[in-house]
């Protein structure tokens, strides 16, 4: 019977050796991958501002039927909270001025009013704006959190995601190459 006290202590020792063995096997960062290559997902948003009666949906990232090829587009999911999303405002303002990108916005779990303040302040670069009140469409896209940028092909297939702040560096080494990319589909 005395073996039987050391049961305990042998099954916890096997679980913390299995964790540790866990810790250390390479895995790679599924999240930044997440979606890349699959359709974008069906969805319907409000607008942020109930009046225009526009907001976001998945119809707006497919090409205009009679065009061989519509615009690229860019889906960034931001919120005024956010201080990587204050860093990356230029660089959304600047793509939104090329011909043939849109840039379309999803305001992630946002007071309204905030949003609002935020982009009467910087200025507003989305051709489209929904917002996303409790974060269920946001985690269609499997958006971890804000901010994060798609860059979606005419056909409404995800090219690119990239999960931070839009820095210069970033806009030149990740999202315009896939903008090319995605201007060949």
């Amino acid at each position: 019977m005395s073996f039987l006290r050391w049961i305990p202590l042998v099954l916890a020792a096997g679980l913390v050796g299995l964790f540790s063995v866990a810790l250390f096997i390479e895995r790679p960062n599924k999240g930044s991958l997440a979606m890349v290559g699959e359709a974008a997902p069906e969805f319907l948003l409000p607008a942020l501002a109930p009046e225009t009666g526009v907001g976001f949906a998945h119809a707006d990232l497919l090409a205009t039927e009679g065009l061989s090829r519509g615009p690229v587009s860019i889906v960034n999911v931001w919120a005024s909270w956010c201080g990587p999303c204050v860093v990356e405002h230029p660089e959304l303002m600047a793509l939104s001025e090329e011909v043939g990108l849109e840039v379309f916005g999803i305001n992630y779990r946002d007071r309204p009013e905030a949003a609002r303040a935020f982009l009467d302040e910087r200025g507003n670069p989305y051709d489209r704006l929904g917002v996303d009140e409790n974060g269920r469409v946001s985690l269609d896209w499997g958006i971890t959190g804000p901010p994060e940028t798609f860059v979606v092909a005419s056909d409404g297939t995800i090219i690119a995601k990239h999960i931070g702040a839009l820095t210069p560096e970033v806009v030149e080494q990740t999202i315009r190459p896939a903008i090319e990319l995605a201007r060949t589909r």
